[in-house]
């Protein structure tokens, strides 16, 4: 727990004090701002690795929809299959979630610098060269309360979430013939789709309900940045000009 803190929740404290000190009006929302984003930076090169391969998936589903439905009783067989298939595209399923528990453990420390590190008594692990601003004002922009739950930043949060998770939803295969397995099999993962599409944002919205506004804002701000990633990578690709 000693190293956790070390290595994890002691610098993005400080470096939420840091921008806490710098801001105008030492305005802690904007101090949160400035820390989702230098924290996405770091984060950026996992990121991009992510979203490759969940691009990858995407347009790899429908040969693997096509795999399952041809292969459908002979379990072996298909799983020999998809990783011939997997080997042949170059594409690791595994790859697209290492990056994302990588970045666990800076959510958890997020977590824990607004649930106990807003009080005067946390201020005792400032580094040095770190001022002391003596308390941290929670009350952001004139009005909003950080320190706590706001019903509004949790809904955004949520919002923000569905977006992310229907871009993320996996390409349809081609579609079956009424009647037949293939069309069991298809409806059933759209189903399952639309159920994540929609179970993500509640769970968001339910979970940041009773968090520090604060947090909320960190993760809402956090999958905004995220959606705006992925409008990047997953826009659809253009062919190169001919000169």
């Amino acid at each position: 727990m000693a190293l956790y803190q070390t290595i994890f929740y002691q610098p993005l404290f400080n470096a939420l004090v840091f921008f806490y000190n710098i801001m105008p009006w030492s305005d802690l929302g904007l101090a949160i701002v400035t820390l989702t984003v230098v924290i996405k930076l770091i984060l950026f090169p996992f990121t991009v690795q992510s979203l490759r391969s969940q691009r990858a998936l995407q347009e790899l589903q429908p040969k693997i929809e096509e795999l399952k439905r041809r292969l459908k009783d002979k379990r072996e067989q298909l799983s020999k299959a998809m990783m011939e298939l997997y080997k042949n595209e170059k594409v690791n399923p595994l790859s697209s979630c290492l990056p994302l528990l990588i970045q666990l453990p800076f959510l958890i420390a997020v977590y824990q610098v607004f649930r106990s590190g807003l009080n005067s008594e946390s201020l005792d692990l400032l580094y040095p060269f770190i001022n002391n601003p003596g308390s941290l004002n929670h009350i952001s922009f004139g009005f909003f309360d950080l320190a706590a739950p706001s019903p509004v930043m949790a809904v955004l949060a949520g919002v923000a979430q569905f977006f992310t998770t229907k871009m993320l939803i996996t390409k349809k295969p081609p579609p079956m013939v009424r009647g037949t397995e293939g069309a069991k099999d298809e409806s059933m993962t759209a189903m399952m789709n639309k159920q994540m599409q929609y179970f993500m944002p509640i769970f968001t919205i339910v979970i940041g309900l009773g968090l520090p506004a604060g947090l909320t804002m960190y993760w809402f701000l956090t999958t905004l940045l995220t959606w705006v990633q992925q409008l990047y990578f997953f826009r659809p690709k253009k062919l190169p000009l001919k000169i």
